[in-house]
């Protein structure tokens, strides 16, 4: 299949989550295909049906949806697809591209072991190549692999890489027990979607040349290969869980921001110019191949926090409210007053670095009991603030319109007339209505929470003083 359309995949395995490097892998092929008016193809290679697993599936799909990563095609899965796989085999014996193998495993080990014992290479010999032989039970399907000559191809990201033949043994394409081997899949998948960009981890590159010869044994066209280098961690060794989180779904149970990830993603081996945050819009358009570079990105947790925290300032109260809802449930905060939910957003997306940590903020906007911090209750809850607060509870009560601007001229007149600095009665007053010493401002807190909860909150803490 020929087009001049571009077309990416990205075929995940779920045989795990997706972790970062393949939500990177995932974002090239996206931002490239988008950028270019293409395709984008989501695959499962879902052919080792010991490991892989529906949950994984369902888990792959959810990081994508997230992401915001959307496909034009699929998701397809490879275990659905035998029949073109081994209609592809078939061609290949046909043309005398492909051979049977009837050498058993316990044969193979013998003839290797005496091939390093005389220094040679322990690939295979090609004892089955010529023969002719038919399908028989335990044989498998080999490709006749060029014995001399080079196998080469332009790498957009690595440039041009070279390998050997005689290097290469005749690859399995169909094993023993009739199933595909994944060089063969991966070919005929992608002949099949009409993928011409294989963006992928440079952990690929050993596999670029008997992929290549497959296409070529095909006579199909060989696509452009990108390979993206690797992500390592902090201390410059391959990313791993003991860097921390790796999963896409963890960042965001640990109330990441997708937008967030997708930029830290984005900038990890990629760049342009000195500029570190981008839009979606702004990813699309200035995403280039030529810029992705060849030494490996480094991810740093400490950046994403950042980034993260800046995102989240930047987002809409509305945006921010929708997203936060699932933490508040997770602390047991349902029934949500939406006047009450987007104000306390908009006090608290200044300070907060994750969703969770809002969340936290967050609760005491609509606890029913709150629950005064101990320090808190003894050091500002005192007899001696109880007349302070049964009279600015008063004036409160009196306010016909309860906002920001209006309580700051009924505190100025308050602290005038009491001749007492706004410290004097503004702990108190948090402690009243948060449980806490840290909060947003008191003016802030008193709008979102409004005139009853507010008058609520004052008389239980003016009586809970008084019984002390």
């Amino acid at each position: 299949m020929t087009t001049d359309q571009i077309i990416t995949r990205f075929p995940p395995s779920p045989t795990g989550y997706l972790h970062i490097g393949g939500a990177r892998t995932a974002l090239f092929n996206w931002l490239f295909a988008r950028q270019r008016g293409g395709k984008f193809i989501l695959r499962i290679e879902d052919t080792d049906r010991e490991r892989s697993s529906e949950q994984a599936t369902r888990a792959i799909i959810e990081s994508m949806e997230w992401l915001g990563l959307d496909w034009d095609e699929g998701p397809y899965f490879q275990s659905e697809r035998y029949d073109i796989y081994n209609s592809y085999i078939e061609r290949l014996i046909e043309s005398g591209q492909a051979y049977h193998c009837h050498c058993t495993p316990e044969e193979l080990d013998t003839r290797r072991a005496e091939a390093k014992a005389k220094g040679l290479k322990p690939k295979y010999d090609g004892l089955c190549r010529d023969l002719g032989l038919g399908p028989a039970p335990g044989s498998v399907v080999r490709l006749k692999t060029p014995q001399s000559g080079m196998t080469q191809f332009h790498d957009f990201v690595k440039g041009t890489i070279t390998f050997k033949n005689e290097e290469l043994d005749d690859l399995i394409l169909k094993r023993s027990d009739g199933s595909p081997t994944y060089h063969m899949a991966v070919v005929a998948d992608d002949i099949s979607l009409g993928v011409n960009y294989i963006i992928r981890g440079d952990d690929h590159v050993n596999n670029t040349p008997r992929q290549i010869l497959i296409y070529k044994a095909l006579g199909e066209p060989i696509p452009h290969y990108a390979h993206v280098p690797m992500i390592l961690g902090a201390d410059k060794t391959r990313l791993s869980k003991r860097h921390g989180a790796t999963s896409v779904l963890a960042y965001r149970d640990m109330g990441y921001l997708p937008h967030a990830l997708l930029n830290s993603l984005a900038r990890l081996g990629w760049s342009y110019g000195d500029q570190e945050k981008f839009t979606r819009e702004e990813l699309i358009e200035k995403f280039s191949l030529e810029n992705v570079g060849k030494s490996a990105g480094v991810f740093n947790a400490e950046k994403l926090l950042d980034l993260n925290a800046w995102y989240i300032k930047e987002s809409s109260n509305e945006s921010l409210a929708g997203q936060l809802k699932p933490f508040l449930k997770g602390l047991g905060i349902e029934d949500l007053d939406e006047r009450r939910l987007l104000g306390a957003v908009g006090t608290l997306k200044e300070r907060s670095k994750t969703l969770i940590e809002m969340a936290e903020s967050a609760r005491f906007y609509f606890q029913k009991n709150l629950q005064y911090e101990e320090n808190a209750d003894k050091k500002f809850l005192t007899p001696d603030v109880m007349d302070l607060l049964e009279d600015i509870k008063g004036r409160l009560n009196g306010m016909a319109e309860f906002s920001k601007v209006e309580l700051e001229e009924i505190f100025t007149l308050f602290l005038d007339e009491k001749k007492i600095k706004l410290g004097k009665i503004a702990q108190p007053l948090r402690v009243a209505l948060t449980g806490r010493t840290v909060s947003p401002g008191i003016f802030e807190i008193m709008e979102v929470l409004g005139k009853e909860e507010v008058l609520d909150r004052l008389s239980r803490v003016i009586e809970y003083i008084r019984a002390k």
